[in-house]
């Protein structure tokens, strides 16, 4: 299959673009720069000139392709980054569903879309709430799911980990060894449900080659605490650990100290049964310990 992709220089986007390849796929991708066209042709792609506001293109790559995947991510969240996100996923699927062959398109959300509620529904078919760190992927989600001509599949993940990446990850460590202190906050019992970036990319390509439209959580099988994070942050870069209050966690990070506190339960049942993907037993907690976070902290540690 030609396979059309956003966003795939970045953490999620590349892997995808290496499994896809491994997988028999031709692979077309986004690149904004010389440098991104220039990875993705050592990759094995090919580099299509552009950036997300480029909605022509968007929706003329989309046309041409057999499949679609949009990965691209942008957490900044203002008015403009949400109105090219909107734009951008806009184009995909009115160029993708141009054949009306119900070509699949798969869009990459977020758990974060559950809100922060200690006792929310984090099924699929659950009622989203009004408030959440990602209010914008709702509204994408629903251009996919409306579209006509497409199979419209949404993922929603849980934090991705794995091969030395996630942004939340490699911060946490980055300020572990600036500081020398790695932080949780209050009790830091609340848990969440990771999955590996691998494990993730199998997965879309289970949903590329048998698409099914609607909504999937998806996640591994081995959770984690943030107060364990912390800690294996702490054995990793030789930083102290301690908690702070939430209060002060408000002062120092704003909204997102709602999203550090929050519980993340996704399940990945649907996933599972209507793909027949199975996400392996990794831990985050492992990974950063005696993974592939060494060289993370290595880096952060010749920065300072």
């Amino acid at each position: 299959m030609k396979v059309f992709i956003t966003g795939g220089t970045g953490y999620l986007g590349s892997v995808l673009v290496e499994h896809l390849i491994r997988a028999g796929h031709d692979v077309t991708a986004l690149a904004r720069s010389d440098a991104s066209a220039q990875r993705l042709l050592d990759a094995g792609a090919t580099p299509i000139s552009g950036t997300l506001s480029d909605t022509a293109t968007l929706s003329r790559e989309a046309a041409a392709a057999d499949a679609v995947i949009h990965a691209a991510v942008d957490y900044s969240m203002t008015e403009q980054t949400n109105r090219i996100e909107l734009d951008a996923v806009a184009a995909l699927t009115d160029g993708a569903g141009a054949a009306d062959t119900g070509k699949p398109v798969i869009f990459t959300s977020t758990g974060l879309v559950y809100g922060f509620a200690p006792d929310r529904d984090q099924a699929e078919d659950a009622e989203l709430p009004e408030r959440s760190a990602q209010p914008v992927k709702v509204a994408a989600e629903r251009i996919v799911l409306g579209a006509a001509g497409v199979t419209g599949t949404v993922i929603r993940a849980g934090l991705i980990f794995g091969r030395g990446g996630s942004g939340l990850v490699t911060g946490l460590i980055q300020s572990a060894t600036a500081t020398g202190v790695s932080t949780y906050i209050d009790e830091g019992t609340n848990s969440w449900m990771p999955v590996h970036v691998d494990d993730l990319a199998d997965l879309y390509i289970k949903a590329v080659e048998r698409p099914v439209a609607g909504i999937f959580n998806a996640a591994g099988t081995v959770p984690f605490t943030f107060r364990e994070l912390a800690e294996a942050i702490a054995d990793l870069t030789g930083a102290s650990v301690t908690s702070i209050p939430f209060a002060i966690a408000g002062e120092r990070f704003g909204p997102f100290a709602h999203v550090l506190t929050s519980t993340g339960g996704l399940i990945a049942v649907k996933a599972c049964t209507t793909f027949g993907w199975q996400p392996s037993t990794r831990s985050l907690v492992d990974d950063v310990r005696f993974g592939s976070y060494s060289n993370r902290a290595e880096a952060a540690s010749s920065d300072r």
